[in-house]
């Protein structure tokens, strides 16, 4: 059955910051959402590029090698494979992941305490 799909309703059921959760799936790729506030470790993705839309608050994107990206509410940013990133969120802020299936959301750095190995859905 095709059922559509609220962001306010799936974001009412995150509870915790940096643990993001399954909304949907295109083809071989996750609708992931998440609730994102303060400093994420640094990381990359070796095969996977990474597409980060906020649906809410705003949220900061420090790069290596190129100055930081910020984003508002409504815009969304896509980091290439091998990108060194950090996200950052100063306030609370609900963003929409867009990623292949099975992309652990630390990447580089497995041994995160941010580390969600197998994503509940949502």
């Amino acid at each position: 059955m095709i059922e559509k799909v609220n962001l306010a309703q799936k974001f009412a059921l995150i509870n915790e910051h940096w643990s993001p959760r399954i909304a949907g799936r295109v083809n071989d790729f996750d609708v992931k959402l998440a609730k994102l506030q303060g400093e994420f470790v640094w990381h990359h993705h070796d095969n996977e590029d990474e597409l980060f839309l906020v649906v809410a608050g705003n949220l900061t994107i420090e790069l290596r090698d190129q100055p930081a990206i910020r984003l508002e509410a409504g815009e969304f940013v896509i980091i290439p494979r091998g990108v060194a990133h950090r996200p950052v969120a100063e306030t609370e802020c609900h963003v929409l992941l867009f990623e292949p299936a099975g992309t652990l959301n630390t990447g580089s750095a497995v041994a995160s305490e941010y580390t969600v190995v197998h994503p509940d859905t949502i």
